[in-house]
């Protein structure tokens, strides 16, 4: 059994893409934390002291340190255990690979864990920018609705590629890329749902539906009661 009180802090907010990207690794990890679930109108004072930024996830590990990002968060999870190889440091055959052949299978999981960080980069920063734009587009009825779904299909069709050759998006297991996308690509799929379901996706869509019909996003997506300071925590997290 945990000591409640020596577990880490989440701050979270059920439907931002960020926060469920961190519970996602949290939950994927096996990690338990106190769960906070806040409502940015109404910031807790702790967490605004913890971190004045004012956005969620944060994550107050037990040592004090703040963990302020997502990825950060993501990251801290699978170093804790990462038995499933989100972190894609183990190469899938490395078991059965000869001691003289375990050069190649690090410069293979390096090439892969590189290629994990750069996708999602290149979505946190490029995608995501035409993601809002086509979130507004669609919100305010903007008559340049198309040209900004054109430019997010422009990464859709990189997942699809990608899907093509692997089951996930950089192997044939799940990945850090995986739980950090996912999310977002869940926000596009709602903007305009007949479009979506009907676009030229299968295999994001039956990657994305992977995903939404797992236990473990049920899980992720629990609704837990809004915290207030003076309340007690919810636990959330382990095996």
């Amino acid at each position: 059994m945990h000591n409640l009180s020596a577990l880490p802090i989440l701050y979270s907010l059920r439907n931002c893409p960020y926060a469920m990207r961190a519970r996602l690794a949290i939950a994927a990890s096996g990690q338990k934390v106190r769960l906070r679930e806040v409502v940015l109108s109404q910031k807790p004072a702790q967490m605004l002291r913890a971190s004045p930024k004012g956005t969620v996830p944060v994550l107050v590990l037990e040592n004090k340190q703040v963990l302020e990002q997502s990825l950060e968060i993501m990251q801290w999870s699978f170093e804790q255990s990462d038995s499933s190889n989100y972190l894609l440091r183990r190469n899938a055959k490395a078991l059965s690979v000869a001691n003289t052949e375990q050069h190649k299978s690090n410069a293979i999981n390096n090439s892969q864990q590189t290629d994990m960080h750069s996708l999602v980069a290149l979505f946190d920063t490029e995608f995501k920018t035409c993601l809002e734009q086509y979130r507004s587009a669609k919100r305010y009825h903007d008559t340049q609705l198309v040209l900004h779904r054109n430019s997010c299909q422009v990464y859709l069709q990189m997942l699809e590629d990608r899907l093509s050759c692997n089951l996930y998006l950089c192997a044939n297991t799940a990945s850090v890329a995986d739980l950090a996308i996912m999310p977002f690509i869940r926000q596009m799929a709602r903007v305009e749902r007949q479009w979506y379901l009907q676009s030229p996706y299968p295999k994001v869509r039956s990657w994305l539906d992977g995903f939404l019909q797992s236990p473990m996003f049920s899980k992720v997506m629990a609704q837990y009661p809004l915290w207030l300071e003076g309340n007690g925590d919810s636990v959330f997290g382990g095996i």
